[in-house]
C-alpha cells in the first residue's frame, strides 16, 4: 500500500509541476488514479512533506506545489 501511495504521489507531483494549480477532481482525472481515497492518500503524503498548498474557492478544493 505504501508503494502505491508513493507512486501516486509522484504522478500527482508531476501533473502539478506541469499544470500549476488544479482542482482535486482534475488531478484525479489527469493522473487516472481510480479511487478517490488513493488520490487523497497521495495528497496527504505530499502535504506532510510540505510540498503542497491548498485553497478553497466556491466549494472546490484547489491544490498546487509550494
Amino acid at each position: 500500500m505504501i508503494e502505491l501511495i508513493g507512486k501516486n504521489a509522484g504522478l500527482i507531483w508531476n501533473v502539478l509541476n506541469e499544470g500549476g494549480k488544479l482542482r482535486v477532481k482534475e488531478v484525479k482525472k489527469v493522473t487516472k488514479i481510480r479511487a478517490e481515497k488513493d488520490v487523497y492518500a497521495a495528497l496527504g503524503w505530499l502535504a506532510k512533506e510540505g510540498k503542497l498548498a491548498f485553497e478553497e474557492e466556491e466549494g472546490d478544493i484547489f491544490v498546487s506545489l509550494v
